[in-house]
């Protein structure tokens, strides 16, 4: 279970930098190639340039809690990960767009994924010691 768990937050850490890059130095990009980001338009410069701030942040907690693998760590930087993701699946579940099936779909599972992955591992960290 600590590879699952030291696993997952490899995995998202990894995606969260990236994410936090993309959306910090061209953010625009991310609004203008990443299916279904158009959906909720205008385009807002500040809050892209936010939201990968942010996606820094997260990245960052999640790498120091797989390096230094201290329960209480990877327990705080899980719970962070999902106060996002949670709120970010309960977003997209209720703005899913009719004429947009197959991108819904898509969206739905992998905000699914980025929920029930960190739970599954925050459920694992019971038996760290």
């Amino acid at each position: 279970m600590r590879g699952y768990v030291r696993g997952v937050l490899i995995a998202f850490a990894a995606f969260e930098l990236v994410l936090g890059v993309w959306l910090t130095f061209t953010p625009r990009t991310f609004y203008d190639h990443v299916p279904t980001v158009d959906w909720d338009p205008p385009y807002n410069d500040h809050l892209f340039h936010d939201l990968g701030g942010t996606s820094l942040g997260l990245g960052i907690v999640l790498v120091a809690a797989a390096v230094r693998f201290d329960r209480f760590l990877v327990r705080v930087a899980l719970l962070a990960y999902l106060a996002f993701t949670v709120s970010h699946l309960v977003f997209h579940l209720g703005h899913l767009h009719g004429d947009e099936p197959g991108w819904s779909v898509v969206l739905s599972g992998f905000v699914v994924l980025m929920v029930v992955l960190p739970l599954t591992a925050l459920v694992g960290t019971r038996r760290m010691t």
